[in-house]
């Protein structure tokens, strides 16, 4: 305790807490206690302005003498950039393993929306960074510079979403059908039955909506109606 208010030459004094300051204030409390920082080291953190003091040596409450130097960290002015060149390949790779890799980088990355495609599910098919496509099947725009703490948007493959082009189901058994369908990823909608039916009767289709005509397309997850009777169609095989 005496030598923590010994005020003569060579006393020691309690150190203050730097950490959280800015480096300006810091320096002009230093100088008031006789101290000198000395910046050890910048690092750049995601949010914070730059100039803050975030780690100091010796810590704050240590008792020092007069002139000692204080080691400091504080972050950094300028932003910090990556290049695409320098990102993990991302086209074809699993969406949520790659945002955790970013993550580590000071990049986030989120969806910014779904595209049909025949692969796996999940999968990055192109990346947008401030609206324009940097990543994709064609390749990649490597001298695109992106800032550490922004945002990348992905496009993210899906099985369903696909457009199939409409099956022609008339003249087929329920079951039939049912399996045709279920094959290309539609569904089965309403059915509407035509006549009086036996419970066990075997139905055919005599109607669907959609129709078939050869040319027009249905989204995969989307449903044809159909309309069944016992009575096949006189025109069906």
């Amino acid at each position: 305790m005496w030598l923590r208010f010994y005020t003569n030459h060579g006393q020691k004094l309690e150190l203050p807490k730097f950490v959280g300051m800015q480096l300006e204030k810091a320096l002009e409390i230093a100088e008031s206690k006789s101290f000198i920082l000395q910046v050890e080291d910048s690092v750049f953190i995601v949010g914070k302005p730059g100039g803050l003091i975030t780690d100091q040596t010796p810590k704050s409450g240590s008792l020092v003498k007069e002139n000692r130097k204080i080691y400091i960290t504080v972050t950094k002015y300028n932003t910090e950039t990556v290049k695409v060149s320098d990102l993990p390949t991302m086209y074809g790779n699993a969406f949520d393993q790659k945002k955790t890799e970013l993550k580590y980088r000071d990049i986030e990355c989120v969806v910014k929306d779904y595209a049909y495609d025949p692969g796996e599910p999940n999968h990055i098919l192109e990346v947008y960074y401030k609206g324009e496509l940097i990543i994709s099947k064609d390749g990649r725009r490597d001298e695109v510079v992106i800032d550490k703490g922004s945002t990348l948007e992905c496009i993210v493959s899906r099985r369903d979403g696909g457009d199939v082009t409409i099956p022609d189901l008339r003249c087929l058994e329920v079951e039939e059908a049912r399996f045709i369908l279920e094959s290309s990823k539609i569904q089965v909608g309403d059915i509407i039955k035509k006549g009086t039916n036996e419970p066990d009767a075997v139905l055919y289709i005599v109607a669907q909506s959609p129709p078939y005509d050869g040319i027009s397309n249905i989204k995969m997850g989307e449903k044809i109606n159909i309309t069944v009777s016992s009575v096949k169609p006189d025109d069906c095989l």
